[in-house]
């Protein structure tokens, strides 16, 4: 990769993996849906998550996300919205009701058996995409974190800005899929989570809202 030295590309690919192990939205999202529903759950949330990545990669690298820094409107706007769908997305959580068997452990494990009944996959799928594409933090994560590694001598910087992000999409599945496996296998081993399912839309939808306050009250960065 000429955009790119080898050692600039082990840093790049060691830094991505500490990022994305690192607790948020997005694994938080991941987490409360493998416990929820199964390692295939998790799984499909994590691979939502990552199609938002590459819609904020993309934008980027057509200069959509120059713009979010360059604009206080635009970032007040997407910001506000990101804000208002994580509350939501929280409050909903809060509200929700207990299933019948309060957290038996036989019916925990029959959901987890069959995921896609219990939580449909494609709504997991769209609900990670949208967390990701409406948090406008996103899109100025990769506009300040990508140009870091590329060559000031590459000869087209936007494709090896969108190459660069692709790569770190790709690298950031493994750990997406881990944090899944890590979930699910703890909801299946874990007698006290197995009879308090029914406070983790509590717990996780508390905190959405508490990432949905800190989105909101995000200062525009520095262009």
């Amino acid at each position: 990769m000429n955009f790119i030295d080898s050692h600039q590309l082990v840093m790049f690919i060691a830094a991505g993996w500490l990022l994305n192990l690192t607790p948020g939205p997005d694994v938080l999202y991941i987490v409360t849906n493998a416990l929820k529903s199964g390692t295939r759950a998790g799984i499909v949330a994590g691979l939502g998550i990552t199609a938002g990545c590459f819609v904020h990669i993309f934008a980027a690298a057509v200069g959509v996300g120059a713009l979010l820094a360059a604009s206080a409107t635009a970032f007040t706007v997407l910001k506000w919205i990101g804000a208002a769908y994580l509350m939501w997305m929280g409050v909903r959580m809060l509200l929700s009701k207990p299933g019948a068997d309060g957290g038996n452990s036989a019916a925990l494990a029959a959901a987890q058996a069959t995921p896609a009944q219990h939580t449909p996959l494609r709504k997991v799928f769209l609900g990670g995409f949208w967390t990701n594409v409406l948090n406008p933090k996103v899109a100025i994560f990769f506009l300040a974190f990508v140009p870091q590694f590329i060559a000031p001598g590459a000869d087209n910087k936007a494709l090896a800005f969108v190459l660069l992000g692709v790569l770190f999409n790709v690298n950031a599945i493994p750990v997406n899929v881990g944090w899944a496996l890590a979930a699910s296998w703890m909801a299946r081993r874990a007698t006290v989570i197995q009879r308090s399912m029914h406070w983790l839309d509590r717990v996780a939808g508390a905190m959405f809202i508490g990432f949905g306050l800190k989105l909101a009250f995000t200062d525009q960065p520095a262009a």
